[in-house]
């Protein structure tokens, strides 16, 4: 068994009562079991010789038991609080650098923006008009909180923000900017942005529209703070019992969630390898969580940037409300715990281990109330001797503290189940709710792309004064655009009358039109802050495959109220969407992701069975249930259910929003994300036996030995018992004979030897139907006369003292051949046990 190595459990154990609690009941079942054993040797240990050194054994296989339960139980609680923090960081740092990619792209476009480099490069004097160029631009980019436009000196031509004025910039970024081909990244203070201790600003030299020299530089300042404080809203821990950090290269703070709590500035500790290990920080030990961004589109984020999490360990184990597992159909947590060993190895080997060691409880109680039989000298009142009194004794406390150690154990084991899955529901309702995230930060971009891309200049003059040059310049600018926008498949610019005019990814769309229903919805937009965004779904523009469309208006440059045609950004879906889904299932296996709508028609799908177009079909009201969450305060809804043949955990969580973008309703489709953790398939199996239990009434009359087999409790005389043995030790043969007959078990004589007999299939030869072999199956020793055999039966129940008026004859003996001619009637007639006739049973097999 793997265990959590016991000194990382010995530092964690202080900060976890509950598992602390269990440990001490385990200890007090330890010393009960020592006890018992202490007792037998004293009260009766001639009777008892037989069953010390299992006793002992059982006794040490339950320390190491208790061992492995506790390492256990450290080592899931550790890796549930660590899977959260990981998960959390990841996200953070996913969505900040797909945010600051989306930038690079802007400040590329923006310093080729025809209107601004006339202005810079002096042919154009209208400040006033180039200010509104930046505020327009900024009222659709609202991720921005300022804009400036220098010359080659420094000096600040125009800016958005007059609420912050500044005339002249010495930073050296300028020259760098005007030294590079392309953007300039620079976080750090800076007197572009007086009174701000830091800033991030994305640079681009622009170029002289006549000569194509340097003219000035773009300065794009994006609204840091304010992003971050919304990253660390969406994805820190609720409970606020973790901060939530933006690390840099050499790991001090740049931003933290809860400023008083870990300030900015300071060096932290790091975890990127996620151990589980405690990390000294401020006089306190922490549990920590750091993750880096594998980049996105080729762009890695700034360098060295990271988001950590930090939970002080003495408020890591606090329960958090988290879901509790109670309100689950037993039926579907037995068939998810019977997949343990596919998603949770050591629970699965420590279950099975704790299993094992209750059924040799039970054989070892089984097989000395056989042995006490057999020995057993009845005095004349039927009563049995004293040394049996007292072994008996012992073996019913064997029984009582195997049952007290089971139900421990199992109660120990739920929890510990219960912590396994509740991180899976975490992590699913997390990823979820990032993928929603993602979309609609992705969309947001897609909506202010086209609404700013309608008010480019040669846009709106190619379409106000139609020509075969002005047509080129389009072509131009839309095939500049896709270059630094690689997610569309294709931009297109269509006329008043719908007629497209030109087109990125290949001129075969050239001449064809727009449907009138999206024209007449384009003409209608009202102002340039607004768009139409076409319903997900198959268009001719992508190939016939599923996709958004979003278009804007493009006015006439000198009467804005005159649509003179529109703009059309195809996103490129199929990648892009699965791109998004695979950044948030991130290679966990069994792990399915889905955006669906309302309806459940899928979009966009990691399962390969289930196409965009598809339905897909969750039952139990998922979806609905996601529906009516998103209209309150938007949480995840999420459950264990069976999907598609399978155990699985589903989430769901509908796109509330980001910013601006779906703050009007009805204009954007609605958007769920849909995440299947799958477990393993439904089992079939007949239900688990039921344990019936009988009722002890009699101190008289002979011992029965009771035992399942076929599904069916029956007996036989405790004295034709030699022992039960499990039925692992069975060496399985493939050779002709008994239609029974299934191998052969060694069975050990005096003297060291060895003396093999024949196993048969007891429910095979009582009912004509074969044995199922379980991992409860056993074999019972059964003699008669001088010969032996073993007989395969379900599992073992009790022995019992039962007489004559307990008896009646079978009316299923199957006559004199029958191997079952009698009844016993237990609990008052209402559980009926079959006795086999052990003369009649060898009689058949020597037939």
């Amino acid at each position: 068994m793997t265990n959590y190595p016991q000194a990382n459990a010995d530092i964690f154990l202080p900060h976890m009562p509950d598992v602390a609690r269990c440990e001490l009941s385990l200890r007090e079942l330890n010393q009960m079991w020592r006890l018992i054993e202490s007792s037998a040797k004293m009260n009766c240990p001639a009777e008892a010789r037989l069953l010390l050194p299992a006793m002992v054994a059982t006794r040490t296989g339950f320390a190491h038991l208790e061992q492995a339960l506790v390492s256990n139980l450290v080592h899931e609680k550790v890796r549930h609080v660590l899977a959260d923090l990981g998960t959390q960081a990841r996200y953070a740092i996913d969505i900040l650098v797909r945010n600051l990619f989306e930038r690079t792209a802007d400040v590329g476009f923006l310093a080729t923006d025809a209107d601004l480099c006339r202005f810079v490069a002096g042919l154009d004097d209208d400040r006033d008009a180039a200010r509104q160029r930046l505020s327009d631009y900024r009222d659709k980019y609202t991720v921005y909180d300022e804009i400036l436009l220098l010359d080659l000196e420094g000096r600040v031509l125009v800016q958005a923000d007059p609420a912050t004025p500044v005339t002249y910039s010495r930073d050296p970024l300028l020259q760098q900017t005007l030294d590079a081909n392309g953007y300039v990244e620079t976080f750090r203070a800076t007197d572009l942005r007086p009174g701000k201790s830091r800033a991030l600003v994305y640079s681009h030299r622009m170029l002289h529209p006549d000569t194509g020299e340097p003219a000035g530089v773009l300065c794009l300042c994006f609204n840091f703070e304010q992003e971050m404080g919304a990253i660390f809203a969406a994805y820190r821990d609720p409970s606020h019992r973790a901060n939530m950090l933006l690390l840099d290269a050499q790991d001090h703070v740049i931003s933290s969630a809860d400023p008083l709590w870990i300030p900015a500035g300071v060096r932290v500790p790091t975890n990127a390898d996620g151990q589980p290990q405690l990390l000294m920080f401020g006089g306190r030990e922490y549990l920590v969580r750091t993750f880096s961004s594998a980049g996105y589109q080729g762009y890695p984020g700034p360098a060295g940037w990271k988001a950590q999490l930090m939970i002080p360990v003495d408020l890591a184990f606090r329960a958090n409300g988290g879901q509790s597992l109670a309100d689950v159909e037993p039926a579907l947590m037995q068939g998810l715990l019977s997949h343990a060993q596919a998603f949770s190895p050591s629970l699965h080997e420590l279950m099975s281990s704790v299993t094992r060691t209750t059924r040799t409880i039970e054989r070892i109680v089984w097989n000395g109330k056989v042995t006490s039989a057999a020995n057993d000298q009845v005095s004349g009142d039927g009563s049995h001797s004293g040394g049996i009194n007292k072994l008996n004794t012992v073996l019913d406390q064997i029984t009582e503290t195997g049952e007290r150690s089971d139900a421990l154990f199992s109660h120990s084991i739920q929890d510990l189940y219960q912590t396994v899955l509740a991180s899976s529901i975490s992590e699913a309702e997390l990823t979820s709710q990032l993928l929603v995230d993602m979309l609609d930060r992705n969309l947001y971009e897609r909506a202010n792309d086209c609404r700013w891309w309608a008010l480019s200049a040669q846009l709106r003059r190619g379409l106000a004064q139609p020509s075969d040059q002005q047509t080129r310049a389009i072509a131009e600018v839309l095939a500049y655009i896709n270059s630094l926008y690689t997610v569309y498949a294709r931009l297109f610019v269509y006329d008043r009358g719908g007629r497209i005019i030109a087109s990125t990814g290949g001129d075969d769309i050239v001449g064809q039109y727009i449907s009138g229903d999206t024209l007449g919805r384009v003409a209608a937009l009202r102002s340039e802050l607004d768009h139409y965004p076409e319903a997900f779904g198959p268009s001719a523009f992508y190939g016939g495959d599923a996709t958004y469309i979003y278009h804007a208006a493009i006015r006439h440059p000198e009467q804005s109220a005159t649509v003179v045609g529109g703009i059309g950004i195809v996103f490129d879906s199929r990648p892009e969407l699965l791109n998004m889904l695979h950044s948030g299932v991130a290679g966990r296996a069994n792990m399915r992701a889905y955006f669906v709508t309302p309806q459940g028609q899928v979009l966009s799908s990691t399962d390969a069975a289930c196409a965009p177009g598809d339905v897909l079909k969750l039952g139990a009201g998922l979806l609905e249930q996601a529906n009516a969450a998103a209209a309150g305060n938007g949480a995840s809804v999420s459950r264990i259910m069976q999907h598609d043949g399978q155990y699985v955990i589903a989430a769901c969580t509908r796109a509330t929003g980001y910013r601006e973008f779906r703050a009007v309703d009805g204009v954007e489709q609605p958007v769920l994300a849909v995440l299947l953790q799958a477990f393993g398939p439904v089992r079939n199996e007949l239900p688990a036996q039921a344990a019936v239990r009988i009722e002890r009434l009699r101190d008289t009359g002979p011992d029965f030995a009771i035992f399942y087999a076929g599904r069916t409790l029956m007996a036989l005389r405790a004295t034709q018992i030699q022992e039960a043995v499990p039925f692992a030790k069975v060496q399985r043969t493939t050779s002709a004979g008994h239609p029974a007959r299934l191998g052969m078990l060694d069975v050990p004589l005096s003297g060291g030897r060895k003396h093999f007999v024949w196993v048969f299939d007891l429910a095979l030869l009582a009912t004509g139907k074969p044995g199922a072999i379980t991992d409860n199956s056993q074999v019972m020793l059964a003699h008669c006369g001088q010969s032996i055999i073993g007989l395969l039966v379900d599992d073992l129940h009790s022995v019992q003292q039962f007489d004559s008026a307990d008896m009646t004859d079978s009316p299923f003996s199957g006559g004199e051949t029958g191997l079952a001619p009698r009844l016993i009637k237990a609990n008052q007639g209402n559980v009926l046990i079959q006795e086999i006739d052990i003369e009649r049973l060898f009689a058949r097999l020597r037939g």
